[in-house]
């Protein structure tokens, strides 16, 4: 159930995530989640969209530093407590989550989260149940 995410390295000036957006409408690709982290010098967009391969292409093309990252996607319920749940099963069997963005909508949350061991936790989720998102489900939210 691995997604592929990408990080765009945008310089802190005014305009870059305008071109990011512009770049990726015109080519008819639709952010489905992101993330922006960033320091004094730069930040890090991270983003699920409908179509990762021509997005990452048409990135490149525009000179966007852009790389493509696997990540986990998963629903829990939009309750105090369950992504603690979730997340105790993961340390307690030694996944570190690198970085974790999520977004509640009604009754869930989809959480997305780049762990250091991807294989091991799809495998510790599935065991426990949680449910997993397909990556097309991810894609076209």
């Amino acid at each position: 159930m691995k997604t592929k995410q990408l990080s765009i390295f945008l310089e802190n000036k005014s305009g870059r995530l305008t071109e990011v957006t512009e770049v990726l409408g015109k080519a008819g690709v639709n952010l489905s989640a992101m993330s922006i982290a960033d320091n004094s010098d730069f930040g890090i967009l991270r983003c699920i969209v409908s179509d990762p391969d021509k997005a990452y292409q048409v990135l490149k093309e525009a000179h966007f530093a852009v790389k493509i990252t696997d990540v986990i996607g998963f629903v829990c319920p939009n309750v105090s407590g369950s992504l603690a749940v979730v997340l105790k099963h993961l340390s307690e069997n030694g996944v570190f989550i690198e970085y974790m963005y999520s977004f509640a909508n009604g009754d869930v949350a989809t959480v997305v989260i780049r762990p250091t061991d991807l294989d091991a936790c799809e495998k510790i989720l599935s065991d426990k149940k949680v449910e997993l998102m397909a990556a097309n489900d991810l894609y076209q939210l």
